[in-house]
């Protein structure tokens, strides 16, 4: 069975009820109630019980489903299943990371094949843009240096890109390098990333995506799916995201594997970002949400 961890990036405090005397007031009469502190539920608590209901709900599928989400402008942050995974293409958005970091000066522009390179593989998941791209940055060993540098700490890259491996926790903390203003990516960089994630063709919008709701503010997916024949050619799909709403800003990640087809694999990731944004949302609705 898959480990479940839950972080949380801060926690409310319980908060009592207290009286004052008003000035002039005279001793309360002898008829007169005491104050009783005014119960309410911690946010620790909220959180602890959404991590027992997700984690009953990813122990379902036996070890061939994680899922993680923290929001950018709130206290949660819930992680649930520790096992690596083959990344498929959504190692491409740390591959453009890892091209990023190694412009000189930081943030200098890309050239414009380089450009032409990022955007067909982040928008369309052109994997002969993702090889062009990866051999630039010197394959495994560049994503390795980079990974430092972005504060990932479960990330195995592999020879052949796609058979990269990670976790749902590390692709939370890439989601947050890439969005943080104390990251180590320029503001410009930042918002090359996520603009192509922005615009990634609508075929490819599945996945965290369905975890939107209406009038969010903007999304940002990339998505990975292929069979492994480590798996009998059982399919593994996964999504990784950015949903901005009005008092969220959440980053997200669910990793499969072991679908008979891609389309089961899709229905599966896109209800379990789904079921995890929707508990979040009722556990922090009394929440103030931090400044943008």
């Amino acid at each position: 069975m898959s480990a479940v961890t839950l972080s949380l990036a801060g926690a409310a405090t319980a908060a009592y009820g207290a009286t004052r005397s008003r000035p002039g007031a005279g001793a309360a009469s002898s008829s007169s109630s005491p104050a009783r502190p005014i119960p309410t539920t911690p946010a620790v608590d909220r959180i602890e019980q959404v991590r027992t209901r997700v984690r009953a709900y990813v122990e379902r599928y036996d070890g061939h489903l994680a899922i993680a989400a923290l929001d950018r402008r709130g206290t949660a942050a819930v992680t649930v299943g520790a096992r690596r995974f083959e990344t498929a293409s959504i190692v491409k958005v740390n591959i453009l990371a890892a091209l990023l970091l190694r412009q000189k000066p930081p943030g200098k522009a890309l050239s414009s094949e380089t450009r032409r390179q990022a955007e067909a593989m982040i928008e369309s998941s052109d994997n002969d843009a993702a090889v062009a791209l990866w051999q630039k940055i010197e394959g495994s060993r560049g994503l390795t240096a980079a990974n430092r540098v972005l504060g990932l700490r479960e990330t195995k890259p592999n020879s052949h890109w796609g058979l990269t491996t990670t976790t749902v926790a590390d692709q939370i903390r890439l989601l947050s390098a890439l969005t943080s203003t104390t990251g180590p990516l320029t503001p410009e960089d930042r918002r090359l990333v996520m603009g192509l994630m922005a615009k990634v063709v609508p075929e490819q919008r599945w996945g965290v995506t369905a975890a939107r709701e209406t009038g969010n503010r903007g999304t940002y997916v990339k998505n990975g799916w292929d069979t492994a024949d480590a798996d009998g050619g059982r399919w593994l799909v996964n999504s990784i995201g950015r949903i901005v709403e009005a008092r969220h800003d959440w980053l997200i990640a669910v990793l499969s594997d072991h679908h008979v087809s891609q389309e089961e694999g899709v229905r599966v990731v896109e209800k379990a970002a789904t079921y995890l944004l929707r508990e979040l949302r009722a556990a922090t609705a009394q929440e103030t949400p931090s400044p943008e």
